[in-house]
């Protein structure tokens, strides 16, 4: 959640069978697919929209990787994840998160928390307004 430019998505394509990427800014979208498929990645799908409600279309996901900050994790992402998935999400105020990964359980999640961290808002209808 959060393509940017592509990069992180172009590393994890590396190591993975298939990456669902998720951009809510028009322009950083269309310019990281064009430069994905020119680099040659077909294992990549790209989306433009709300990050915070990812994309239900192809879960449930094993990892989900948030790239922007929320003051809560989105149930529209824990709802997409499989049974023993993984979410990454920075979590806090404006100013300052904690990088918290989710683990979903068949009976709930298990949190681990990993340090203070410092990302953009993760804007959405589930995040910053």
């Amino acid at each position: 959640i959060g393509t940017g430019s592509g990069y992180q998505t172009a590393i994890i394509a590396e190591i993975v069978k298939e990456i669902y990427t998720v951009e809510r800014i028009v322009s950083l979208a269309q310019r990281a697919k064009k430069t994905l498929e020119e680099l040659g990645y077909t294992n990549v799908e790209t989306k433009i929209g709300d990050g915070t409600e990812g994309w239900e279309k192809f879960s449930p996901y094993d990892a989900i990787m948030v790239t922007a900050a929320a003051a809560r994790v989105p149930e529209s992402l824990l709802k997409q994840l499989a049974i023993n998935g993984r979410l990454i999400i920075p979590i806090g105020n404006l100013y300052s998160q904690e990088l918290i990964l989710y683990q979903k359980k068949k009976r709930g999640l298990k949190t681990t928390n990993y340090g203070g961290c410092r990302f953009v808002p993760l804007k959405g209808k589930e995040g910053w307004r």
